[in-house]
């Protein structure tokens, strides 16, 4: 009964993700890997009820009862998700006494069809890579056979000589398959099968009514299986990837791009694709775009000009002075550049203005121009680049009207104080700093 119920059990699991075939296709697709398989095995049979007094198949004096090879299949499986397939076989199997084994004489031959669902118990239990080439196959169903007697008769009929019935039964079994090359396995299979419909003892004799038309045999065999299919490793053994897996990762993919995006490299509250102008002031005020608020567009940041105008109040005006050169010289009037460019950005020009509006106000005054370059490409590049960065802003300058005798060029070189692997971070070193020097 139990056998019974672990039967119905793996065919309704089959026929079941029959139609749930759709829902499948969304974890793997179909082609890839190979659906069909054909085997071939040769191996034993043994009728292990009913027999009639006198009559038995194995040699009790013998190791395993002296198996012989007396049972051929040939089958053809499809595999229609990557766990669940159907196969059939055709089979033969001939059952006798072995050779002064102490039984009467006998012969039954038996040939049949078989009907049955396939579970790869590997990818059923998500074992398939531990196990690598050994894969683990459990399979049930339904087979149909001529039964045929071939034992002489003794008294007339008693054997039923050349008497064929047809029986029907149940099978289930386990073949473990080990894989041998990429298409190509070996496998072991045993198989149990109840007849439920078995007039014949093996022996040819007519089964006695208490055995209620119940006959059990069980074949043990090796064979080899080819997986056909465009992949070119066997069915079985093809590592699937979930596609849940695939979007998952593709999910964390745009998250990350997304956190990216949403970087503030100068903690501004404008995310740095928005920004503008992604080097302002610690606490001064910036429009949508990231840009420092100048409402008189005098090049000097409206909050800084506040605090200046404030610290002019409250010092004297030779502390203004010092203020704004203390403010210069630690670099929070800068000019940047683009990657590998001598040309400031648009958006960096106020820098400039603001230099030229303090030289105009300070005629003793000068200025040393310090250009610096992020950590991309050779030193030697980088030197030249930062050297022709601040060689433009002194032209501009003079263009501007300031004497180039107040305006010195320093090449600071590479600028190794931020993430070299951060283009944001990279973007605040491509620039030109200022040193006011009296």
């Amino acid at each position: 009964m139990k056998k019974i119920t672990l039967l119905s059990l793996l065919l309704t699991s089959s026929m079941s993700v029959l139609a749930q075939d759709n829902e499948v296709k969304k974890d793997t697709a179909s082609s890839e890997y190979n659906k069909w398989t054909i085997e071939a095995t040769a191996g034993q049979a043994k009728g292990v009820r009913p027999y009639s007094t006198g009559y038995f198949s194995s040699d009790p004096g013998t190791f395993l009862g002296k198996p012989q090879a007396n049972s051929f299949s040939l089958g053809a499986r499809y595999m229609f998700s990557p766990v669940f397939g159907i196969k059939g076989g055709l089979h033969f199997e001939e059952i006798k006494n072995i050779k002064n084994n102490g039984s009467l004489p006998f012969k039954m031959q038996q040939i049949g069809v078989s009907f049955q669902g396939v579970v790869n118990a590997n990818r059923l239990f998500k074992i398939q890579e531990p196990m690598g080439r050994l894969a683990i196959l459990i399979h049930g169903g339904l087979k149909i056979d001529a039964m045929t007697s071939k034992t002489p008769n003794i008294i007339e009929h008693d054997h039923n000589y050349n008497v064929t019935e047809y029986n029907g039964g149940l099978l289930i079994g386990v073949t473990p398959e080990f894989r041998i090359t990429k298409k190509m396995s070996v496998i072991l299979d045993v198989t149990v099968q109840n007849n439920y419909r078995q007039h014949f003892n093996w022996d040819g004799t007519y089964s006695e009514i208490e055995n209620n038309l119940n006959g059990q045999l069980i074949t043990s065999s090796l064979g080899l299986t080819y997986s056909f299919g465009r992949n070119e490793l066997h069915g079985d053994y093809t590592i699937l990837k979930d596609k849940n897996i695939e979007e998952i990762e593709t999910l964390n993919k745009r998250i990350g791009d997304v956190e990216t995006l949403m970087n503030d490299t100068d903690k501004d509250g404008v995310a740095d694709y928005l920004d503008q102008e992604n080097n302002s002031v610690a606490g001064v005020a910036v429009d949508t775009r990231g840009k420092m608020v100048d409402i008189n567009r005098n090049g000097v940041p409206d909050e800084l000009e506040r605090y200046i105008d404030k610290s002019s109040k409250e010092t004297s005006e030779k502390s203004n002075s010092d203020m704004i050169k203390r403010l210069v010289n630690e670099g929070y009037v800068t000019t940047y550049f683009d990657t590998a460019k001598v040309k400031p950005t648009n958006v960096s020009t106020e820098g400039i203005d603001f230099i030229r509006t303090y030289l105009k106000n300070n005629p003793t005054a000068s200025v040393d121009i310090i250009g610096h370059a992020d950590e991309i490409g050779s030193n030697e590049r980088n030197d030249a680049l930062s050297k022709g960065r601040a060689e433009a802003v002194k032209a501009i300058l003079v263009k501007a009207g300031i004497d180039a005798s107040r305006l010195n060029i320093v090449s600071s070189g590479e600028d190794t104080s931020v993430d070299v692997d951060s283009d944001g971070a990279r973007k605040l070193v491509r620039r030109v700093t200022f040193k006011i020097k009296e």
